[in-house]
């Protein structure tokens, strides 16, 4: 079985959190960071499923070179390869990052002439907590998916996906290609090796520039009072939209 498990690099669990002197962004001089919580589980289920029915784990990242950090902790606990997308944009939004992902794994099965067939993501980020991105991907790709999933189990053409419930379990089949978030507990990953270690050391790097921001311009309507005259249409790029509607606000003394 062919798995690609999507990851995001993001600070430490349990971490303080100290601002810039503007307050406007994270220092991270001196944080620690690591793999999202229910996404290190996702890595360890792959790589459990690979290991008891063949196969190979892809695991991909879009983020700062930094992260190939995190992408070599996956290889150290057993996945095949890894793939980081590039980018020194501080944080993409879900539908940025999603047409990302979109663009970048669908190369990889037109280069590998097959499809992955399963793909996991973590069931929201410890960071932004979201819950956008893997159901904009499988959107996009015209796959099912089911998040929030604690219990996979694999068959020939199809799997079945548990998720628990406060009254019981639900369970799902999906035919594959199939999409699952996966929630924290579904398993306890496993503890790289020394053996791992080294072999994440010497494990080669995939680097695909990813498609940066929307296709095409974001377009924003700011509603204003009546009296202030029509709405202000603003035009720009992901995150540029923000700072052109903060200065036209306080320009109409909204904040």
């Amino acid at each position: 079985m062919r798995i690609l498990v999507c990851v995001k690099r993001v600070p430490a669990p349990g971490a303080k959190i100290v601002l810039t002197p503007d307050a406007q962004d994270i220092d991270a001089s001196l944080l620690g960071f690591t793999i999202s919580p229910h996404e290190e589980c996702a890595v360890e289920e792959a790589v459990r499923i690979v290991e008891r029915e063949g196969g190979s784990v892809t695991v991909m990242t879009l983020g700062p070179s930094e992260a190939e950090e995190q992408l070599r902790a996956a290889v150290a606990v057993g996945a095949t390869s890894v793939v980081l997308l590039p980018s020194d944009i501080p944080d993409w939004d879900p539908v940025s990052t999603s047409r990302a992902l979109v663009s970048a794994l669908t190369g990889l099965e037109e280069e590998q002439g097959e499809p992955f067939d399963l793909i996991l993501f973590g069931n929201e980020s410890a960071d932004s907590g979201g819950y956008q991105v893997g159901i904009r991907v499988a959107r996009s790709l015209g796959r099912p998916m089911v998040t929030g999933i604690k219990g996979i189990d694999t068959g020939e053409d199809s799997i079945s996906a548990r998720r628990e419930t406060p009254s019981g379990w639900e369970v799902y089949r999906l035919p594959l290609p199939a999409v699952v978030g996966v929630k924290e507990g579904i398993n306890l990953p496993r503890y790289p090796t020394l053996k791992g270690r080294m072999s994440a050391r010497r494990a080669p790097v995939t680097t695909m520039e990813p498609v940066a921001g929307s296709s095409g311009q974001s377009k924003v309507m700011l509603m204003t009072p009546p009296d202030a005259g029509s709405a202000v249409e603003i035009l720009g790029e992901g995150p540029e939209v923000a700072p052109a509607i903060v200065d036209i606000m306080e320009s109409l003394g909204l904040i």
